[in-house]
């Protein structure tokens, strides 16, 4: 489910209620629960955050996606080592179960 599903979804459940939510999340047609929906996107949230804490990484063009605890990381990094701090960083937030990582590193 991709991040702007996600915050939809988020807002529709605060507007009408867990039982709204639910059948709004009726419709998905993966197998994730409505908990497995949220810790992902809880995931997803602490990766970001973490990334921004990272000097070295923050302001950089990684996307996450998170799908029952694993971790997908895309974009582009500037070199290799951007690219496995940004596993490393990923790997440590709680609940990620793996990462994987498909960084393009493009030199400028």
């Amino acid at each position: 489910m991709n991040n702007k599903l996600a915050g939809t979804l988020l807002l529709l459940a605060a507007m009408v209620g867990p039982i709204g939510a639910i059948e709004a999340l009726a419709a998905d047609t993966t197998t994730d629960t409505t908990g497995q929906y949220v810790d992902d996107a809880t995931i997803t949230t602490r990766v970001k955050a973490a990334f921004a804490q990272d000097k070295g990484i923050k302001g950089l063009k990684i996307s996450v996606r998170t799908d029952q605890g694993v971790v997908d990381l895309t974009g582009t990094v500037t070199n290799k080592a951007d690219s496995d701090r940004a596993t490393e960083i990923a790997t440590k937030v709680k609940s990620v179960k793996a990462v994987h990582n498909n960084l393009e590193v493009v030199a400028h």
